[in-house]
């Protein structure tokens, strides 16, 4: 199977920096989009920024000019840098995937994977 594993979460000040990593191992096929999704206390999950395999990308209003999203394919691997971080950004935040993946003779997906989440917390 394919799994993804997320790096960079963390405390900050407000107006601060992070960085925020993700990469997918396992036996890869193919990637098609990913993306950064966050999920704050008593809200549903919403789509942070997404990237497509030939980097198109997608951002929420909330963020845009502020956070960037890039991807390196042939590593398998999703950034998200965020700048300029404010209270409200505060959230768990998701790697996402879309992900074929080779299962003996077949190729099988693709599936929408998820990483386990990684905390951000922004502080006054």
């Amino acid at each position: 199977q394919v799994q993804l594993v997320e790096s960079g979460g963390g405390l900050v000040q407000a107006g601060g920096s992070l960085r925020l990593s993700c990469a997918a191992s396992g036996s890869i096929y193919r990637i098609n989009d990913m993306g950064w999704y966050r999920q704050a206390p008593g809200k549903q999950r919403e789509l942070v920024a997404g990237i497509s395999r030939g980097g198109s990308t997608n951002y929420a209003d909330s963020v845009k000019g502020r956070f960037t999203i890039s991807r390196d394919s042939a590593k398998n691997t999703v950034s998200l840098q965020m700048n300029s971080l404010k209270f409200e950004d505060t959230a768990v935040y998701y790697c996402n995937a879309d992900v074929a993946y080779y299962s003996g003779l077949y190729i099988r997906g693709p599936n929408a994977l998820w990483g386990q989440g990684t905390q951000v917390t922004v502080s006054s």
